[in-house]
């Protein structure tokens, strides 16, 4: 398995955890969800970050749903997030996904942390905890963790730690932290690798601003895997009417407390799992939302078809 590193580029999709009404695992679909994903053209996959519902596994769950996505991934990049309240449970958790052979971890700050200074001496004490051998995502997420990462503290972590060796980008507004990381680069600053995710709702403004990939989980990854190679190519038009096209899906999906279950009914529907369930507790779309949505899907197949 490839470890990350800080010249990963691409679309690592952050999947999502199925399960059946009943809130069990649903192995069958977690194989076929996975399929979904690599066939829409993603280059990775993260799993148990926060829209794949980790908090509400089991640690056994949690692992066997890593073997079972190594398994079925045959080789290509994963990342497992990792992410807990103590440190032990992180160095446990780590220390099991890197045996099975993950390409890597994903690690959000928790909300305790106030200043700048508790922020990198809380990297610090994660690098020492897990070992310098295991390359690090760190995410920036201030609007669910409450924790905000200024530019050059996080250039002081990246510095400190060669080991996180990719950011999750998900500040908003952003765009301008993008460009500030990139300018301290350019001005000698250590380079890192930069995915973006808010449920994609800036993909194209960040591919322009110098992101490398996507690591969100919006329920057309094809998306998001054309946005990121256009961007690429330096096509940035095409990129835009290719994004704008699946905006009004973007923003239904981007919806606080409704956006995993509008994703998990958009996969059911496109069959890539068998039951839009979320494991308790968790929202559910009222019958007008799946009349929106299916409404928005509609739409969007005329519009692609127009784009042709």
């Amino acid at each position: 398995m490839p470890l990350i590193s800080s010249s990963t580029k691409g679309v690592f999709v952050i999947a999502v955890t199925p399960f059946t009404p009943d809130g069990d695992i649903d192995w069958p679909s977690l194989d076929r969800v996975i399929d979904f994903y690599m066939e829409a053209g993603a280059d990775g996959l993260t799993i148990l970050g926060m829209m794949g519902e980790a908090p509400k596994l089991t640690p056994t769950e949690a692992l066997e749903i890593t073997r079972a996505t190594l398994k079925r991934m045959a080789g290509r990049p994963v990342i497992v997030g990792v992410s807990a309240p103590g440190l032990a449970a992180i160095r446990d958790l780590t220390a099991a996904v890197m045996d099975e052979g993950a390409s890597g971890v994903l690690v959000a700050p928790p909300g305790s942390l106030t200043t700048n200074e508790t922020i990198r001496a809380y990297y610090g004490n994660v690098i020492d905890t897990i070992g310098t051998d295991v390359p690090v995502c760190l995410q920036d997420f201030p609007l669910a963790t409450g924790v905000n990462i200024s530019v050059p503290t996080m250039n002081q972590i990246f510095n400190d730690h060669p080991s996180i060796v990719m950011l999750k980008h998900e500040d908003w507004p952003g765009l301008e932290k993008i460009t500030a990381i990139r300018k301290a680069e350019a001005a000698g600053q250590v380079r890192r690798s930069i995915f973006v995710a808010n449920a994609g709702l800036f993909l194209a403004e960040e591919m322009r601003r110098g992101a490398d990939g996507s690591m969100t989980g919006f329920a057309y990854p094809e998306m998001l895997a054309q946005v990121v190679k256009l961007s690429e190519a330096g096509d940035y038009d095409r990129a835009q009417d290719l994004f704008d096209a699946y905006l009004p899906l973007v923003r239904y999906e981007a919806q606080p407390g409704l956006g995993l279950a509008v994703r998990k009914y958009v996969l059911a529907k496109r069959g890539a799992i068998a039951s839009p369930a979320m494991r308790k507790p968790g929202a559910s779309l009222s019958p007008e939302a799946m009349a929106e949505v299916d409404f928005l899907m509609g739409r969007l197949e005329k519009r692609l078809a127009e784009l042709g």
